[in-house]
């Protein structure tokens, strides 16, 4: 079993290798031109007042020229209306929404993105999120990349800075699970919709994709919007390119435990198509590649056999050359194995909370 596990492991970290060369950065790009398009940031915000005051300053150091912000405060209850409108004082264009009650059948998010995507009147569209920070040349860069790859559309998943336990198991395996189960050749360089990965906190774009792909109102039931507009947007026939864009967009995704135990959950198994099945096949790979190396470790210890040690240091030389090239914190490859433990976890409560009908809360909203 042992050799069979540095086997596979061998092959996944080959895997890993060949797969990031076909993650593209954000080209640099330092003039501006005549070519200026409008580009519309919008962004939906529900009870995010811990948030909005460093979102805007780092929109307001954006350096491409032709913008206009929209924002859509989506209910709120605690300050952020107010800190939007004291904050939002030094742009030059920007408009303050207040979004309109939530529709049966559609998910919150969705529904506010849906009412940005009408008001805006850019030629690209970037929806971010309200946790998210910019660099002053993201915009210039991935439009840069857009232009020049011609695609529909522009994603990726940014650099996580954590704060708890929790968020540092789980939130930077985001990138290593992309890296080790989507075919980035296919998913970047075709419209095959089943190839697809998306990260919602920042999608960039081309307008007449997006309204070709039906917008945010063609995913309207979806807890994993992300994904599925990026599979219309694949069906529509234009492609979308999930870059590496950890250099230039940070998400401040969540602050504490519980938060990160609640969002993964409403995530984790709406993504993967609610299936049992898929469920089963995951769960016996993470806990034969990824954990299983940790008491054949202590087992070399004990029996001083050095066989036993390299499952896990081959795991760890996955989990490093992933946060390392894609610009996560350096230390957590320590964590792999524990890291798996918890996505099981946080995916059998996903399941759960599926089963027994007890839906997903997020922002004080309950889904099914």
């Amino acid at each position: 079993m042992v050799i069979t596990l540095i086997i596979i492991l061998v092959l996944l970290l080959i895997w890993t290798l060949i797969n990031r060369l076909f993650i593209p950065n954000l080209p640099q790009k330092e003039e501006h031109t005549d070519h200026q398009p409008l580009i519309s940031v919008l962004v939906p915000i529900r009870n995010e007042e811990r948030n909005v005051a460093d979102l805007l300053a780092s929109l307001s150091l954006l350096s491409y020229p032709n913008l206009e912000f929209i924002f859509l405060d989506d209910g709120s209850t605690d300050g952020t209306n107010s800190l939007l409108y004291q904050h939002s004082k030094p742009f030059k264009s920007v408009k303050i929404l207040k979004g309109k009650p939530l529709p049966k059948g559609w998910i919150g998010k969705v529904h506010a993105c849906y009412q940005l995507g009408r008001e805006a009147s850019g030629d690209y569209l970037a929806f971010i999120d309200a946790d998210i920070r910019l660099a002053p040349t993201t915009l210039d860069r991935t439009l840069y990349l857009m232009e020049d790859k011609n695609v529909g559309l522009i994603t990726g998943f940014p650099h996580f800075p954590t704060t708890s336990i929790l968020s540092k198991l789980l939130v930077p395996m985001q990138h290593m699970i992309v890296l080790l189960h989507l075919p980035l050749f296919i998913a970047n360089r075709t419209t095959m919709p089943a190839f697809t990965a998306a990260h919602g906190a920042f999608m960039f774009f081309n307008r007449q994709a997006y309204d070709k792909a039906g917008g945010h109102e063609g995913v309207k039931y979806s807890l994993v919007e992300d994904v599925h507009l990026t599979r219309a947007v694949k069906n529509s026939g234009y492609k979308a390119l999930l870059a590496n864009i950890t250099t230039e967009v940070q998400c401040h995704m969540y602050e504490s435990n519980q938060e990160v135990w609640n969002g993964f959950s409403k995530n984790i198994f709406p993504g993967i198509g609610r299936s049992y099945l898929l469920a089963i096949i995951l769960s016996l790979f993470y806990i034969f590649v990824f954990i299983t190396p940790l008491p054949l470790a202590v087992m070399g210890i004990q029996s001083m056999n050095a066989v036993y040690f390299l499952p896990l240091l081959l795991t760890f030389c996955i989990r490093f050359f992933i946060d390392w090239s894609l610009k996560q914190e350096k230390w957590l490859w320590v964590l792999m194995p524990f890291s798996a433990i918890s996505l099981l976890l946080v995916l059998y409560r996903s399941m759960y909370l599926s089963i027994k009908g007890k839906g997903f809360e997020w922002k004080g909203r309950r889904y099914l």
